[in-house]
């Protein structure tokens, strides 16, 4: 079984169903008492989060850079950036080490294909509903189209992000508003929907939603396991 390194704290509560999705998987393969080989470096996101709405997306890859190193160093076979946003800064932090880095937009659209799916509702951070890291991603090298809310909903989706599910808050209302906004999507023709922030799956899931939902810190993790357990 190889080593997964994560790079993890980004935020922290999203880190933890990472670990256990991983475990999970690794546990549903092999039965009986087996568990992931799991080396983690967790960043502090204060620091990552300043760095990104400063647009200071370099110096936030270094970060990860350094995070990356320590973990090739700690015997990690390869890597997993345990969320979306940050993959803004993947080939900074893939170029930096020998090892390989999944990437989580990757391992996402492999799902959505083997699903026949063309087109899909993206939620995530302003940077990863609005940039081209991500849906040019999905587009270019998978045909998948990626839709976002307009911007007022755009705002909201971004708001709840970092003022209440990186601090661990899940509020009803802040449901009703997601539920309110993927509902828009399907409407403008969304055949699934992205949960392009790994904190997004502690709020809503497939319940919450008509079509299907693609969770990624849940899809993410359980490639990681995957490929741990590839020869």
């Amino acid at each position: 079984m190889k080593t997964i390194g994560l790079i993890g704290g980004m935020s922290w509560e999203s880190t933890i169903p990472y670990y256990r999705h991983i475990n999970e998987t690794i546990k549903r393969r092999l039965g009986g008492l087996h568990s992931a080989k799991v080396v983690l470096y967790s960043v502090d996101f204060d620091e990552i989060e300043r760095l990104q709405h400063r647009g200071d997306w370099h110096a936030a890859g270094e970060v990860l850079v350094d995070a990356a190193r320590r973990l090739n160093a700690a015997g990690a076979d390869f890597l997993i950036i345990c969320t979306n946003t940050m993959h803004k800064v993947y080939q900074q932090v893939a170029d930096a080490v020998p090892i390989p880095v999944c990437h989580i937009a990757d391992a996402t659209a492999q799902v959505i294909k083997r699903d026949a799916l063309k087109k899909v509702g993206l939620l995530g951070t302003k940077f990863t509903m609005e940039q081209a890291f991500y849906k040019g991603r999905l587009a270019e090298q998978y045909g998948i189209e990626a839709i976002v809310p307009d911007e007022g909903d755009r705002e909201i989706v971004h708001r709840i992000i970092y003022q209440e599910l990186c601090l661990g808050k899940i509020e009803d209302a802040s449901r009703r508003e997601f539920q309110r906004i993927m509902q828009t999507l399907t409407e403008r023709g969304a055949e699934g929907m992205i949960l392009g922030c790994t904190e997004i799956g502690l709020l809503v899931g497939p319940k919450d939603v008509s079509v299907p939902v693609y969770d990624t810190a849940e899809i993410h993790a359980v490639r990681a396991a995957e490929l741990a357990l590839e020869s």
